[in-house]
């Protein structure tokens, strides 16, 4: 499925996973948040969403390996690597952005849904033993990133 297009009654947590070397999230002059090595994730929640899709995604975000083994390939996972994962809450992710010039956020969740879903996701990472730093649901947020490869990918759980 490509990015932006959804499918009536899909539960699917939307993450875009980016491997770094550093990230840092800025609300206002105060960083919030901050991590070294590890992944960006940048989250949005959907209409249809539910805790079970934040605990899948949990589990993939913490195995999808990513991260280079000895030879170079791309074989390890942030837990592997002993990384940290920073999430940061963008609800844009969602947007259906197929017609006009202008993007629709219907399939996004509403905003209450959208936190609690969030936190849930957090505490479900955290529950794999993994250094966990959050954006702020709501916040107008400045995030800074070195990205490594550049390796990004578009997950759904």
């Amino acid at each position: 499925m490509r990015p932006g297009a959804t499918v009536p009654g899909a539960r699917l947590l939307i993450a875009l996973l980016q491997r770094v070397s550093e990230a840092r999230v800025d609300v206002g002059d105060e960083t919030v948040a901050a991590i070294g090595p590890g992944l960006l994730v940048l989250v949005a929640v959907e209409r249809g969403d539910d805790e079970d899709s934040a605990d899948r995604l949990a589990h993939r975000l913490v195995t999808y390996r990513v991260f280079p083994d000895e030879s170079g390939r791309m074989n390890r996972s942030v837990r592997d690597v002993g990384g940290d994962v920073l999430l940061v809450p963008q609800f844009t992710l969602a947007a259906d952005t197929r017609k006009g010039s202008r993007a629709s956020f219907t399939p996004a969740a509403d905003p209450e849904t959208g936190a609690r879903l969030y936190d849930r996701l957090v505490c479900a990472v955290r529950e794999h033993s993994i250094r966990v730093s959050t954006g702020v649901f709501g916040a107008d947020m400045q995030v800074t990133l070195t990205n490594v490869g550049p390796v990004t990918f578009w997950l759904e759980s």
